[in-house]
């Protein structure tokens, strides 16, 4: 018997849960919105809970929905029963995630829960099944059939899960008006939170600050050029103001000319009015000016007054590229 193509196989799976996610929007009625709007009204926590690998899918949901502004607690099915009821305030709404609805620790939960008083959000692939019926609002999570082979590992279901999730955190986003700011208050550490906070003045710090007047000779200007190491150097006005930018583009350019260079100055050389940036600017905003001009330098100016030079290896050094 011949062996199934691997790759027919691979794009078999991706289908079958890519048909399920899209069948989801049909379950997308009034009673989702009503599991919005009480968990948005909710004066304590959300609290989710599952067994099995919904309870892996239960602790996704909360690290999102946390991230996003709504505060959430990841509960174990199994767990609670043996102590971790504890967590459950009265102000909390409590969120069970099954596919069958029907799992022993389930059943013992869902009454435990009930008898406690708070609302009982359902999120069951099953609508027959005792969570549903329970439950005081339920997500219908059904999917066909999961990609499995033999119709039994949890995959199609479990991305179902996930997907209503997300809906979810997206909504209860836009009801909390949960900004790009806020976002970032909540993301502080790694690359995500250098993208985030990370400014051109942090940049620059402890970068050299190469300058040049105008009318500075060709031969200091590189040695300047080549001391602070930038491959650039501002050329500034006596007053701080910025005359122009010299970059070592500028330089060959300039000996492609094959111009005499006995009397050449900075000003007869340097580019007038490069591209400047605030050093308040996001790093991430910098990046964008480099890319969008295809330029490695851009000057910081502070109040129209020269402060120091970025280079896009500095951005490369703090992983933001």
């Amino acid at each position: 018997m011949a062996q199934p193509n691997i790759l027919t196989l691979a794009q078999q799976s991706i289908q079958i849960e890519a048909d399920s996610v899209a069948a989801l929007q049909g379950f997308i009625d009034q009673q989702f919105e009503q599991v919005v709007q009480t968990i948005h009204q909710c004066s304590g926590r959300l609290v989710v809970s599952g067994i099995g690998k919904s309870a892996i899918i239960a602790q996704k949901i909360v690290a999102t929905l946390n991230s996003t502004g709504t505060p959430s607690l990841y509960m174990h099915a199994a767990d609670a029963i043996h102590g971790d009821l504890g967590m459950i305030t009265q102000h909390d709404v409590v969120m069970l995630i099954s596919k069958s609805g029907n799992s022993p620790e389930i059943k013992v939960l869902v009454p435990l829960i009930k008898n406690f008083g708070n609302t009982l959000i359902g999120m069951v692939g099953n609508t027959g099944s005792f969570l549903a019926t329970q439950s005081d609002l339920v997500l219908n999570t059904t999917v066909e059939k999961e990609a499995c082979p033999n119709n039994l590992a949890p995959t199609s279901s479990t991305t179902a899960q996930m997907v209503m999730g997300d809906a979810l955190a997206v909504c209860l986003m836009h009801l909390n008006h949960f900004t790009g700011d806020d976002f970032a208050r909540f993301h502080p550490g790694g690359a995500l939170g250098k993208k985030l906070f990370l400014r051109v003045s942090d940049l620059i710090a402890n970068n050299p600050v190469p300058m040049v007047r105008p009318e500075t000779p060709l031969p200091e200007t590189v040695i300047e050029m080549t001391a602070k190491r930038l491959g650039a150097t501002a050329v500034i006005n006596e007053d701080g103001s910025l005359f122009g930018v010299i970059t070592d583009g500028d330089l060959r350019r300039m000996l492609e000319r094959r111009q005499p260079i006995a009397g050449v100055t900075a000003a007869d050389i340097c580019t007038r009015h490069p591209k400047t940036i605030d050093p308040d600017a996001m790093a991430m905003h910098a990046l964008d000016v480099l890319r969008q001009y295809d330029i490695t330098h851009l000057v910081v100016l502070a109040n129209n007054q020269y402060v120091g030079i970025l280079h896009l290896h500095d951005l490369v050094k703090e992983g933001l590229l």
